[in-house]
């Protein structure tokens, strides 16, 4: 669990999910007159192996090989394409759901017993590739759970950043009300104005 996902409050049975998602930071909107900086936490193999020991996906003497490396790259890009369509829209586009489908096939997992009458879904290799094949385990059981319609995309263009939706009704679409929220609703309400006649008068 990163700082991160602690400070948003989301569910550990989602935080490796979460972070592996936003290890993409695609943010570039100015906040108290700061450049927010673009970048990419997995830019390259060595940076795949750091984070996935940090998130104690992988032992601290194993690598991910080339293979895995770009394997992990399809598997976030396909993610973060599905989080950011809307819940209820997620399984009705093919062109969403095909490339996740194909992203998560590298990525075997079992069924294993855990404690007394507890199944739960286990990475068949033991090698590197076993961390990743966690996260998707973690995309199955919030799917299950009912959790993973929480996780989504801010809206807003300049932030994409993916949360979880901790309001009641489960409505968010921005990351924080207080941030990406109030941009969006300034900047919608300034086009209004400016195309509104009225508003010259």
């Amino acid at each position: 669990m990163s700082k991160e996902s602690r400070k948003f409050h989301v569910p550990d049975a989602l935080a490796n999910l979460y972070d592996f998602a936003n290890t993409m930071d695609l943010r570039h909107f100015t906040h108290h007159g700061i450049q927010h900086q673009q970048a990419d936490e997995l830019h390259n193999l060595a940076a795949l192996g750091e984070w996935m020991r940090q998130h104690a996906l992988i032992e601290r003497a194993a690598a991910p090989s080339p293979k895995t490396f770009e394997a992990a790259l399809r598997l976030r890009a396909a993610i973060r394409d599905y989080l950011k369509c809307e819940p209820a829209e997620r399984h009705r586009k093919p062109a969403v759901t095909a490339p996740l489908n194909a992203a998560m096939e590298p990525f075997a997992l079992r069924v294993a017993t855990i404690g007394k009458d507890g199944f739960a879904l286990r990475p068949v290799t033991s090698d590197a590739q076993a961390g990743l094949s966690a996260i998707v385990a973690e995309l199955y059981d919030a799917a299950s759970a009912g959790t993973l319609e929480r996780l989504k995309m801010c809206a807003a263009d300049e932030c994409q950043r993916v949360f979880f939706d901790r309001s009641k009704p489960g409505t968010r679409r921005w990351c924080q009300s207080t941030l990406c929220g109030n941009r969006e609703k300034t900047r919608t309400y300034r086009e209004r104005h400016r195309h509104d006649p009225a508003s010259e008068i």
